[in-house]
């Protein structure tokens, strides 16, 4: 079985490392906001969802939220990168900043991640608000 250590002492991490991280911690409350934005969406057009057990059903299998699964993705990777043995590598972390770049793309046309996505950034401001703070953190910006 492979070692993991959750996070390297702090001796170990590298600019790229604490990058990541930091977009990471966007990147995830963003993908909170976004599914407590479905959430509210899914309850005034289906109705109430009677349990948080039924609401992982839902998240995981309903198609009103199978568009978030590339976010989901996402921050699995940028998990598995970060929780790696052995240190991340620049390339690594570029590619994953790269991928978030190209996934957090609105457009108002189309079916897939980038409309469903614009359809969130026009009805929530706490979801602009998080799409302001990973453009910060892939930008490098505090």
């Amino acid at each position: 079985m492979k070692s993991r250590r959750a996070v390297p002492p702090a001796a170990e991490r590298s600019e790229d490392w604490r990058q990541l991280a930091e977009l990471r911690e966007a990147l995830f409350a963003l993908h909170k906001t976004l599914i407590d934005s479905e959430r509210v969406s899914y309850e005034q057009t289906m109705g109430t969802i009677p349990s948080p057990n039924h609401f992982l059903q839902l998240l995981t299998s309903d198609p009103w939220f199978a568009w978030l699964q590339p976010l989901s993705h996402l921050v699995m990777a940028v998990d598995v990168a970060l929780e790696e043995k052995e240190p991340l590598t620049a390339p690594a972390a570029a590619t994953l900043r790269q991928q978030t770049g190209r996934l957090l793309v609105a457009t108002e046309t189309g079916e897939s991640f980038p409309k469903h996505y614009f359809d969130a950034l026009q009805r929530d401001p706490d979801v602009v608000l998080a799409h302001a703070s990973v453009m910060k953190a892939l930008n490098g910006r505090k």
